[in-house]
């Protein structure tokens, strides 16, 4: 045997024990290379971002110039019993209990564009399916929504850890079916009737992996006149109606790069609205309150595309008793 062979005999014996654990070492690597996160994928700060955008667009503000198209479904069930009793003569004439329900689903199809970095403006159009089943009237009505024009203003540079406000503002023009207008043994309204203003303020908090997220709001609507609906045995003539409140929080929590949950709870206080009729009596409306608790699932199918799932439950009696909302970024 000679020098060389030797050498390579020595060699080989001092390698071939050291190969299971490179080979070990190697796979380990690769599947911790697996494990990382690849280019294009998203972090915890961005979905939770998306998600913030998704549930409430109000967090959300977009560059300069770019133009963003979001389509939202929505569905509401209101279900109750009502009692309907007739003492106009001193003495109960008319006693009986009607079970009313009725079905809505909107379709909205809303354009952002980036007026400046720190300022968005918004305009969305819905259109409303209603079916209702009551004495009154059973059958569906279609019909275009209010238009609502926005804007959002960021007065602050958002930074990492600290909170983030977004002040907003809004006209709701009556473009849908009024209610005041409406025959209601003919069919249903889509809209409010009344041009509304409203103004608001947003604030978030991202704390991986949890968003924190809350907002108030007060809108105002101008009155309805020249009206001649007839109510029973009234015409009403105007309605004036009363300003409200609304307020909510909530927190956006990330489960992984690709699903998002989201809890919150809003609630609306609306003050008592004037009603007119022909014969110069007023009467009032008593004040409502509207309370919702929204569980929300958000999947991002893309890097530019997060779709968000809402249910609602209802908390008052003024509230839907379920509503389920869908949104999703169109992008052409």
């Amino acid at each position: 045997m000679n020098i060389q062979t030797l050498c390579i005999l020595v060699a080989t014996a001092l390698v071939l024990p050291s190969l299971p654990v490179l080979a070990q070492q190697s796979g380990t690597a690769a599947a911790r290379d697996a494990l990382k996160k690849q280019e294009g994928d998203t972090d915890q700060t961005t979905l939770l971002k998306q998600t913030l955008n998704a549930v409430d667009k109000q967090y959300s503000l977009i560059k300069r110039g770019v133009v963003q198209t979001t389509y939202d479904f929505s569905y509401s069930y209101i279900g109750q019993e009502r009692i309907n009793a007739d003492i106009s003569s001193g003495q109960l004439t008319l006693f009986n209990i009607e079970n009313d329900s009725s079905h809505a689903i909107t379709n909205t199809l809303s354009v952002d564009y980036g007026l400046l970095d720190n300022l968005t403006g918004s305009v969305s159009l819905p259109l409303v399916s209603k079916y209702s089943d009551n004495p009154a009237f059973t059958g569906t009505s279609h019909s275009l929504g209010d238009l609502n024009l926005g804007i959002r203003w960021q007065p602050w540079e958002a930074r990492r850890g600290q909170l983030s406000t977004t002040f907003t503002g809004g006209v709701k023009l009556p473009t849908g079916r009024s209610p005041f207008k409406v025959d209601a043994n003919e069919g249903l309204a889509t809209g409010a009737g009344v041009t509304t203003f409203s103004a608001g303020m947003n604030v978030n908090n991202i704390v991986d992996p949890v968003a924190l997220f809350g907002s108030i709001n007060l809108s105002y609507s101008l009155a309805a006149k020249g009206l001649s609906q007839v109510r029973g045995a009234q015409i009403l003539t105007r309605v004036d109606p009363g300003a409200s409140i609304g307020f909510g929080l909530g927190f956006a929590y990330a489960l992984s790069y690709g699903i998002s949950t989201s809890v919150s709870i809003q609630e609306s206080i609306s003050m008592r609205s004037k009603l007119r009729f022909a014969d110069g009596r007023t009467v009032k409306t008593r004040t409502q309150t509207a309370g919702v608790l929204n569980l929300g699932l958000g999947y991002r199918v893309s890097p530019k595309t997060t779709i968000n799932i809402t249910a609602g439950i209802g908390l008052t009696d003024d509230s839907p008793n379920f509503s389920l909302g869908l949104t999703m970024p169109l992008s052409f």
